[in-house]
């Protein structure tokens, strides 16, 4: 399992997420190569079926990284974002899949080191659980 390396999704507003990814690179901090980037307008576009889709094209984990609840620029979208994260951590269950493999995370536009945590946080929870094809009673 050391050499599993997890396939992660990150779908990123365009506002802060983004802004904090552009600090994160001036900062010469790199995010982990096998984190692909999805930029949105906002985190609330985001359906329940875009959260679900990586996971069906092979992908072993999937994150939302959004504005503060405070300071969305389209008023709540990553609450709606939450929500629909919450959503599909039941519908992994039911699937016999580990619900710690989607999150959603709030980021301010200046955190570049913080952009860069969430990555990592994200890749090494993912490492820990395994391959999605290893979840228990999976067919």
């Amino acid at each position: 399992m050391d050499d599993f390396k997890p396939q992660i999704v990150a779908f990123c507003c365009t506002n802060c997420a983004s802004s904090a990814a552009k600090v994160s690179h001036g900062m010469k901090k790199a995010l982990p190569d096998n984190v692909k980037i999805i930029q949105v307008p906002c985190t609330g576009r985001i359906e329940t079926l875009h959260l679900l889709k990586p996971f069906e094209e092979g992908a072993d984990g999937v994150y939302v990284a959004g504005c503060q609840a405070d300071s969305c620029q389209y008023i709540g979208g990553i609450t709606k974002a939450a929500k629909r994260v919450a959503q599909v951590k039941g519908i992994l269950e039911g699937l016999s899949i580990e619900p710690e493999r989607i999150d959603v995370f709030h980021l301010s536009a200046g955190k570049g080191q913080e952009f860069v945590e969430v990555a990592d946080r994200m890749v090494n929870t993912v490492k820990g659980l395994g391959p999605v094809l290893t979840a228990p009673n999976r067919n």
